[in-house]
């Protein structure tokens, strides 16, 4: 069986990275699925649409807990196994969401979506292990590229597939995707067996030495939590400014949610430019760029046509910003150390994750409170706040080769 000592230095091939790709972004969707439907789910199912907003949460909450819980397990057990149970989860919580008639139903139908959608989580440091290090920010840029282009597909194509046929459809649709990719993967999948093994509660506890002993951990997730709280912030409040302000439908505020889609480009560039070490002078490039996305809306303000365009154009660089910034932060913390990478993405993911829900919930604050003016001054000062400590960072070196069954 294979090890991650026996691993050859073979390069990955263009089949495997596109597969890879393309189940991150069809996993990572589920999470997003119903953030549009909260009205027609809301009905179906007895909440009121204020109680309904829970639904996200939920699913919020149990993406967390399995990126601390789930996701440090692909340290210790055989990858390819890992990912079959979780898919396998993940079709049954999806069939169960769309078949729900109730909401304490949907709710737990939820949770279990959010746990088993850190599966996305697992197979990206399974991609950057099949890569050889030349290679590596490459296939991480272009794997994170179909991850990020699920996030921004989700939305739009939830509504879409519910003005066609209802809000259970996307979540059945889904299911049969995902047991579909399942089959795939069992077969496509090579063996990665880690080693050497942890017990899972030194896994566990490990977390807490990691994230106090490993300061480029602790510094890309707090960047990087800045970045994709603003970014949260912006797609939270944004169809409820688009509608107010320019009078969109939903239909053309769904259009606008493919705008962002543009942004996934910067990815797999921001891959290729930090495997020539371009990494520090890009993680500051990503900075200033998400702080001017929302200066420039922030000062040019109104219904105008050039305010519009405006919103376009911030709608694409801030999530260049967050998706450039979010490859080259995790090709640095892959570097630290191969036995415990699924633990070093898992604290990674919690923290910026967090960082993206602390985000969601001031853009509604802000927006009810102080309008469109409050929201983007808040979503100026996020990135502002990360490109501050960014220039406190002075250029170190850190492995942790050895944590876990040594801590």
């Amino acid at each position: 069986m294979a090890s991650e000592q026996g691993k050859q230095s073979n390069r990955i091939s263009s089949w495997m990275m596109f597969l890879l790709a393309a189940a991150c972004g069809l996993i990572v969707a589920n999470l997003y699925y119903a953030q549009p439907l909260i009205g027609p789910i809301s009905m179906a199912t007895g909440l009121t649409v204020a109680t309904a907003g829970i639904i996200v949460t939920v699913t919020q909450i149990g993406y967390v807990a399995g990126l601390l819980f789930i996701v440090p397990l692909s340290d210790v057990m055989e990858n390819r196994r890992l990912t079959i149970i979780m898919l396998i989860i993940a079709a049954g919580a999806l069939l169960t969401a769309g078949f729900a008639p109730t909401a304490s139903v949907f709710f737990i139908a939820s949770l279990f979506i959010g746990i088993a959608s850190v599966v996305a989580q697992i197979l990206v440091p399974f991609a950057a292990y099949l890569a050889s290090e030349d290679q590596r920010g490459r296939v991480v840029g272009n794997v994170m590229s179909g991850l990020l282009l699920g996030i921004m597909f989700a939305r739009p194509l939830a509504s879409f597939v519910t003005s066609l046929w209802g809000w259970r459809a996307i979540f059945i649709l889904s299911a049969i995707v995902i047991s579909l990719l399942t089959a795939l993967l069992s077969f496509a999948l090579p063996v990665r067996k880690p080693f050497p093994a942890v017990p899972y509660k030194k896994l566990i506890t490990s977390l807490g030495v990691i994230l106090r002993q490993t300061p480029t951990l602790r510094r890309r997730a707090l960047y990087q939590a800045c970045l994709f709280g603003a970014f949260s912030l912006f797609w939270t409040v944004v169809p409820l400014h688009l509608a107010d302000q320019f009078g969109m439908s939903q239909i053309g505020i769904a259009w606008f949610a493919l705008v962002g889609v543009g942004g996934a480009v910067a990815a797999p560039i921001a891959g290729r430019l930090a495997d020539k070490g371009w990494s520090k002078v890009l993680t500051g490039l990503a900075m200033i760029v998400a702080v001017l996305s929302f200066l420039l809306i922030h000062l040019f303000q109104g219904s105008s046509t050039f305010a519009l365009i405006l919103l376009f154009v911030s709608a694409i660089t801030l999530d260049m910003a967050v998706s450039g910034n979010l490859v080259i932060s995790q090709r640095t913390i892959y570097s630290l150390g191969s036995e415990a990478r699924g633990r070093l993405n898992g604290l990674f993911m919690a923290i910026f994750f967090i960082g993206g829900a602390i985000g969601s919930s001031l853009g509604g604050f802000s927006y009810t409170q102080g309008g469109w003016s409050l929201t983007t001054l808040i979503g100026t000062i996020l990135p502002l706040l990360s490109l501050i400590y960014f220039l406190t960072e002075k250029n170190t070196t850190e492995r942790i080769e050895h944590t876990g069954h040594n801590s």
